[in-house]
């Protein structure tokens, strides 16, 4: 399946349809324990290609219906339409790979109880065991992307939510283009210039799995980090501060992270030209090419990479050739709102969006 979004008003927890018939009647069993009328569940299915849809018509409950299209068109078409087929007052959106914990949901909606706020963000946790090296340095930079988040909700509200959960009145909605590819920052960045707060709510858990596939990270982080210079481009005047309350945060949080590769380009060159000029210089220049070295000491010999500072430096390096790459592709390709997900193994049939 390409993209399979479920939008769920006030209840207390979020189904979702699940890759397979193995998982279709865990979600059938979850349905038991919600009270009749509180709960509606849209399942939306851009161009899938497995059994999603016939698993979707099969269960026997009048709270669920699909929304299914032939053709794949991009996440950000699917949630326009799923939203214009929602006339509850709170919609909680959800990705289909991640599992939810059982009080997500009613943790999310809680915070909407203040009028002042317009969306909601929940908390993305992946599984320890298992995670490879190269894994735990990316889990790390995670962790503090929420940190981040957390501390911009307490100061005013988060730049971007999580795509996988989060809750949203449906009156601050307005509609996306549909090429867009971060609709998780441009509709929390439209609740805000609506004059309402996007929050962080620490214990409405989605889980993942473990980090282990360098090339699949990869391919997520690229997307993301394209669709990050797809929103500033189109939107610039987001970065004007007397226009968005948060522009200092989006400065921060996103823009200085497009810049950093020439950043730390321009660093290196300039502390290679200025090395006789004293001490200083010698030991910034000689702390960059530990760090680089680090980085390439866990590429070339991959049990290095079991310890933390160079899974740290790892991470670090590759975050930033990944912008690099994420301008490449934002600049050459026009279809990158449409997932491609990377071929399944034969025990991992999980899509992405």
């Amino acid at each position: 399946m390409r993209v399979t979004r479920s939008c769920s008003p006030s209840g207390r927890n979020s189904p979702r349809v699940r890759y397979g018939e193995r998982r279709s009647s865990r979600m059938s069993r979850s349905f038991q324990d919600y009270p009749p009328g509180r709960l509606r569940v849209l399942v939306v299915s851009d161009g899938s290609e497995d059994s999603t849809c016939a698993l979707v018509d099969s269960i026997e409950d009048a709270r669920v219906s699909l929304l299914a299209f032939p053709q794949r068109r991009g996440k950000a078409a699917c949630v326009n339409d799923a939203l214009a087929a929602c006339r509850e007052r709170f919609v909680v959106m959800t990705d289909v790979r991640q599992p939810l914990d059982p009080l997500a949901v009613r943790r999310l909606l809680e915070n909407l109880a203040d009028e002042n706020v317009g969306a909601v963000s929940g908390k993305l946790m992946h599984e320890r065991q298992g995670m490879s090296d190269f894994g735990e340095g990316l889990d790390a930079y995670w962790r503090y992307e929420q940190f981040m988040r957390m501390t911009e909700s307490r100061i005013h509200s988060m730049v971007g939510v999580l795509g996988a959960l989060y809750a949203l009145r449906r009156q601050c909605f307005r509609e996306i283009p549909p090429q867009t590819i971060l609709d998780d920052v441009l509709i929390p960045m439209r609740v805000v210039l609506q004059g309402r707060r996007v929050v962080f709510e620490n214990e409405a858990l989605a889980y993942d799995e473990a980090l282990t596939d360098a090339s699949r990270e990869r391919t997520r982080k690229v997307r993301t980090l394209a669709g990050n210079f797809q929103l500033l481009t189109s939107y610039p005047g987001l970065l004007v501060p007397w226009r968005n309350p948060i522009a200092l945060q989006l400065i921060s949080h996103k823009l200085m992270r497009l810049i950093g590769p020439l950043a730390l380009a321009v660093a290196l060159v300039t502390n290679i030209v200025l090395i006789d000029g004293g001490f200083f210089f010698v030991a910034t220049l000689a702390i960059q090419i530990a760090g680089y070295g680090l980085a390439l000491l866990g590429t070339l010999w991959p049990h290095a990479g079991r310890l933390r500072l160079v899974r740290l430096a790892m991470a670090f390096v590759s975050l930033n050739w990944f912008v690099v790459l994420g301008f490449v592709e934002f600049a050459s390709n026009r279809d990158t709102h449409l997932w491609k997900n990377p071929s399944p193994s034969a025990d991992d049939t999980r899509s992405s969006t």
